[in-house]
This record gives C-alpha cells, sequence and structure tokens, in this order.
C-alpha cells in the first residue's frame, strides 16, 4: 500500500480521498527540516502547501519518493530540478484558486477607490470625516490588465459586469481571444496611457520583473490606481511610494511584495495605499479546491501512474516513455531554443515531425515543446497545462508529420509566429547528442551549449573577425562557433557557444556593427 505525508495544513476531506483509494496517509505538520529528513525515506509520496521545503537535502533522503504534490501554483518550496533527477515527479494545482484571487483583485480595486481601509480606521476612531474620503467611481473607468491569463481574464469579466472598459497588455492574447473576452488588445505604453486603474496579472520573469518601473509609471494618468496581486517585483516599490506622495498615482491595493513575510515595505504608511497579506488564494473554497485535487492527483499517480498537472513529466505510458527518451531532450531544448526568440510574443505554433519520430505518440512531445517554448514568459506553465494554456491565449496550434526525412532518420522542426514573422528551427539526435540542423530555413549543425550566442548578419568579408575580436577583448571564451549562409553577400547565422554570460553592453557593441540584424543570448 502506497504511503504519503502530508506536511502541510489541508483539508481533512483531503485525507478522506486517500484513504477511500487505498493510500496510507500521515499527517505531519509544522516538522524542522531536519525533522522531514530523518522520516521522508519512509513515503511514497508527499502533499505539501508553501510552508514545507521540499529542497535538495529533503530529496535526497526520500529514496522512497516517486511523487511530490503542491496544493497550489507556486513551487518555489520545491527543487524541482533535483526532483527530476530523482525520477521524483513534480505537481501543482494551477487552477484551484483563479477565482478567489480574482475576487481579491476586484477587492483591492474597490479599497483602493474608496480608501476603505483609512476610512474604516478614522470612524472607529470616532472621528467620522466623510469630507476626507472622497472616493472615485469606477463606473465607465478605463481598467488596463497587464497579463490576461486564466486569473486577468476573470478579473476582466468582473470589470465588465462593473460596466468598466477593460484593456489589456499581453503578448500571449490573440486578437480573437480578447473580442471573445470583450477586451482590447493594446500595447503597454497605450495602456499606461489610458487606464484609470492598472492590474497586474503576469508572473515574474526577466521580462516582467519592475515592469511597472519609475518610467513606466511616469507614463500613467494622473490619479491612476495600481493593484497587484499577482507577485511581488512587477512594481517598483520605491517608485511606486514616490508616485503615491506626489498624488501622480491616486491609490494603490497590494497584496504580494518583493520580500514575503512583509514585516516592513517602503509602501506601509504611504497615501491612500492599502494591504493584504498575500491573501489572493486564502478562502475556504480556494483552500478546499487545491487540497482536493493534489489528494487525487498523486492517488492516480502512485495507483494507476497517470499524471495530472506535472512540472516535470509529460502523460504518457512507460512503454511510450521507452521509446520517447531520445527525442525529449532534443525537443526540449528547441522549445526553449524557440521561445527565446520569440521577442513578440506567441500567436501561432507549428512543430513537424519527419521520419521515425513521426510514427510515434507524438502529443507528449508537443506538449514539452510548448511548455519549453512557453516557460521564458510564463515560468509556471508545465507539460500537461501548457496545451491547455496556448489553446486558451487563442494562439493557434498545428503539427504535421511525415514518414519520411529528407536527410536524416527523424527530425523536429518546430515553426513559431511571433510579431507577424515566422522563426524556424530543427533539429536531430544524432548518436545520442541532440543537435540544431536548421534555424531561419539555413542549414548548420551545432550542439547545444550551456549559453549561445545568437547572430543574424549579412553574409560581407570581415565579419567574423570583428566578432572574435570583440568578444576576446571582453575576455569572453568561445568554446563552439557553428556558421550557415543563403549565398555570399544575402543571410548568415552565426551560433557561438561561449563560456559566460555575454553582458547587454557588449550585445549592443554587437549590434552596432556592419551588417548584423539581430543578436541574443540564449541558455539552456
Amino acid at each position: 500500500m502506497p504511503k504519503v505525508l502530508i506536511a502541510d495544513d489541508l483539508s481533512p476531506r483531503a485525507l478522506d480521498i486517500f484513504r477511500s483509494r487505498g493510500v496510507e496517509v500521515d499527517v505531519r505538520v509544522g516538522l524542522k527540516k531536519s525533522e522531514l529528513v530523518e522520516i521522508i525515506a519512509g513515503y511514497d509520496g508527499l502533499a505539501v502547501r508553501s510552508a514545507t521545503k521540499a529542497d535538495k537535502d529533503v530529496i535526497a533522503a526520500a529514496t522512497k519518493l516517486k511523487v511530490i504534490g503542491r496544493a497550489g501554483i507556486g513551487v518555489d518550496n520545491i527543487d524541482v530540478a533535483a526532483a527530476t533527477a530523482r525520477g521524483i515527479v513534480v505537481m501543482n494545482t494551477p487552477f484551484g484558486n483563479s477565482i478567489t484571487t480574482a475576487e481579491h483583485s476586484i477587492a483591492l480595486l474597490f479599497a483602493a477607490a474608496r480608501q476603505i481601509a483609512a476610512a474604516d480606521v478614522s470612524t472607529q476612531a470616532g472621528k467620522w470625516e466623510k469630507n476626507r474620503f472622497m472616493g472615485v467611481e469606477l463606473y465607465a473607468k478605463t481598467l488596463g490588465l497587464i497579463g490576461c491569463g486564466n486569473i486577468g481574464a476573470l478579473v476582466a469579466e468582473r470589470a465588465l459586469a462593473l460596466k468598466m472598459k477593460v484593456i489589456a497588455y499581453d503578448p500571449f492574447l490573440s486578437a480573437e481571444r480578447a473580442v471573445k473576452l470583450g477586451v482590447e488588445k493594446v500595447d503597454l505604453d497605450d495602456l499606461l496611457s489610458r487606464a484609470d486603474a492598472i492590474s497586474l496579472h503576469t508572473p515574474l520573469t526577466d521580462k516582467t520583473k519592475n515592469i511597472l518601473s519609475v518610467e513606466a509609471l511616469a507614463k500613467t494618468k494622473q490619479g491612476v490606481i495600481i493593484v497587484n496581486a499577482a507577485r511581488g517585483g512587477l512594481v517598483d516599490e520605491r517608485a511606486l511610494r514616490a508616485a503615491l506622495e506626489t498624488g501622480h498615482v491616486g491609490a494603490a491595493g497590494f497584496d504580494v511584495f518583493i520580500t514575503e513575510p512583509a514585516k516592513d515595505s517602503v509602501l506601509f504608511g504611504a497615501p491612500n495605499f492599502v494591504a493584504t497579506p498575500h491573501l489572493g488564494a486564502s478562502t475556504n473554497e480556494a483552500q478546499e479546491n487545491v487540497a482536493l485535487q493534489v489528494a487525487e492527483q498523486i492517488s492516480d499517480y502512485l495507483l494507476t501512474g497517470a499524471v495530472t498537472n506535472s512540472l516535470n513529466m509529460a502523460s504518457v505510458s512507460a512503454e511510450e516513455a521507452s521509446r520517447l527518451k531520445p527525442y525529449i531532450g532534443l525537443i526540449d531544448k528547441l522549445g526553449s531554443f524557440a521561445g527565446q526568440i520569440a521577442d513578440d510574443g506567441i500567436e501561432a505554433v507549428d512543430i513537424e515531425y519527419e521520419g521515425e519520430v513521426a510514427l510515434l505518440n507524438t502529443q507528449p512531445l508537443t506538449a514539452i515543446a510548448l511548455a519549453s517554448l512557453m516557460r521564458p514568459l510564463m515560468p509556471d506553465v508545465n507539460m500537461v497545462s501548457a496545451p491547455a494554456v496556448l489553446k486558451h491565449k487563442g494562439a493557434l496550434l498545428t503539427e504535421s508529420k511525415r514518414e519520411t526525412s529528407p536527410i536524416y532518420g527523424s527530425l523536429i522542426r518546430i515553426k513559431v509566429l511571433t510579431g507577424g514573422r515566422w522563426r524556424i528551427l530543427a533539429g536531430v539526435v544524432n548518436a545520442g547528442t541532440a543537435k540544431i540542423v536548421e534555424v531561419k530555413g539555413m542549414a548548420l549543425e551545432a550542439d547545444f551549449h550551456p549559453v549561445m550566442l545568437l547572430i543574424n548578419n549579412i553574409d560581407r568579408p570581415g565579419f567574423i573577425g570583428a566578432l572574435g575580436t570583440m568578444l576576446g577583448e571582453a575576455s569572453i571564451n568561445i568554446a563552439t562557433f557553428h556558421l550557415g549562409r543563403q549565398a555570399a553577400e544575402q543571410d548568415a547565422l552565426a551560433i557561438v557557444g561561449v563560456d559566460q554570460i555575454v553582458p547587454e553592453a557588449i550585445q549592443e557593441k554587437l549590434r552596432a556593427l556592419p551588417h548584423v540584424r539581430y543578436v541574443k543570448v540564449l541558455q539552456f
């Protein structure tokens, strides 16, 4: 009989699910790390929320562990890489608290617009300051959504019911999906200049960190309301404090902060600022939903091998996994490559399978490709949820198979439509090693390197020498160098494996070289 440890508070109904399915379960909440390390070897499954840290030490001690289930979305408390290396499936419950978080965003919007928190303190102190708390009516105002995924769409639905106009900035949002939601898709600058209120619903990535920077806030309307119930770090907190002090930002409501628990914050005490302690998912209904989901998912995996909402494993049978194994590493890297060069969001994806791989069940491969493709902008996406998320965004996915390949035994090609342009690359597995064999229609053969420099240029004399000199002067060591071109004086590509990250200043110098069209640093 499989045995599961529940290490954080979950609904009692989760225990009922485990026991009714024939899974033995222990509840040990509040364990110290040393205590968890000491006992974890006795369990096949681990169910956690956010308090328990399943780090590399815990995972190293978990000699029997087969699955870790997170009742919630974020897995910052789980070392997914270490779990993957040990063959442990990591699952989350990505949609169990969406409604709750959307409702909390609307609650913060109302609270900020009507200064409810400050008015409550004043009134209960017996002051009755009616003239002090002049609010803002939300009717007919424009709400700008930064991010319009699952939660953002729910916020849009509720805002539209309030008779607000909703505009949205989201690289993944298609025009068709925007029309269906009843929102207007806009670019970021347009949103900043038009919105009476801005609500954030995007993950924290390198691209979204401080998306509301001091410069972005300066572009907003006088008196704008800012709401953040997504992730700390999306807003420059010091810049927001200054804007609240001057009155340029009329009010703000925050549920998340750069440092949590937020015992102290530059925003505390700012004029017209209301704060809550990361309550977005804190309702009885949401906690019940995620607890029941994680119990079902862990039970299914331990009893039947079924995988749902996994961050590190696609849904696939044991026999299929053995046949697909040589191609999993290849398509994961191809997807990551394509995602890193999809600079203007993802409008459509086309995946082509040629040769022997086309005869296999390619659904797991496609799911892996989509997860890798979207992860630069959506780090929480996984191999199971990726196809549904892409469909929800309105991006078109096509998959084609051809049983023969002109040159190779098997070839996988990924095409991504981004900013109205197709980015195309292909790869193969050669002697067990994943290789790039085509980029932008140009043939070349290159190994994947942990850090790679992709350069698109016009093929004219002097470029390679200038590139080598510039990297050498910057003490950047070249590990591999591969070239492809259409013809002399035409389009060419260089894929350069380097031993360290190329600083932005050097990238700008490379872009300034004659005939260079595009420069991108890729990481694998």
